[in-house]
């Protein structure tokens, strides 16, 4: 007789794919995980060796997608057992040629399972935001409103003028790009994956607009007397 064994909450693959059996009456033999540089010589072999170590690193990628996925299926409502496993799959494929073209980068500070198992916790997240906002019409503001959430009256004046002297530095120091992109983000609070899609640009790209747009933001609540000194020095 054998069991199957499958990833908590998630069914089979409806697109066939396989399912690990175990025989019971076999003695349970635990083989030695394969070294880092195994791994590494595997994965760039062209041969079978290659592709044995592919679909076991698949494997990897697929557990820490179906992870990610089952941890975010909150942002997914409408979602059944069958789409999560969809999108983990998708996941762990993506994570796998994505691992496969940064192997040159592995530097050995942890454990390369251990660094590649992070590949399918990002992509997992990414499919899931894309997902999650494949509907929703992404904005892009030009300006930062304004909004009187009725504190004390000393707070309230204190906060009027800093969110004034935001909303000029934010129209004046920033270029368009960076405005649209640091709004879209922090107020609108659109994933940065899903932005870089629409806007058909790329994460890091992002991260330096929106870093630059910070640096400007700091220097004018600096010169403007809101923001001590020693807060945009201490800014990387």
């Amino acid at each position: 007789m054998t069991v199957q064994l499958l990833e908590p909450g998630f069914p089979a693959h409806r697109g066939g794919g396989t399912v690990t059996t175990v025989d019971p009456a076999t003695p349970d033999v635990v083989p030695r995980p394969p070294s880092d540089e195994a791994w590494l010589g595997d994965l760039t072999d062209a041969g079978p060796a290659g592709q044995l170590a592919q679909a076991r690193l698949h494997q990897l990628l697929l557990r820490a997608a179906r992870h990610q996925v089952w941890r975010l299926r909150d942002l997914l409502p409408g979602a059944g057992a069958g789409d999560l496993e969809d999108l983990a799959q998708q996941a762990a494929d993506d994570a796998l040629v994505a691992v496969l073209r940064q192997l040159p980068t592995f530097e050995g500070r942890s454990r390369f399972t251990t660094w590649a198992y992070k590949f399918g916790i990002l992509h997992a997240g990414v499919a899931v935001r894309r997902q999650a906002w494949r509907h929703r019409e992404v904005h892009l503001p030009d300006g930062l409103a304004l909004v009187d959430t009725s504190p004390g009256p000393e707070a309230h004046s204190e906060g009027v003028q800093l969110a004034e002297a935001v909303r000029a530095a934010i129209a004046s120091e920033l270029t368009p790009h960076q405005r649209r992109v640091a709004l879209a983000l922090l107020v609108e609070e659109v994933p940065i994956d899903v932005l870089a899609e629409r806007l058909g640009s790329t994460r890091n790209a992002l991260y330096k607009t929106l870093h630059d747009a910070r640096r400007r933001l700091r220097a004018a609540l600096v010169d403007s007397g809101h923001l001590d000194d020693r807060t945009l020095r201490s800014t990387p």
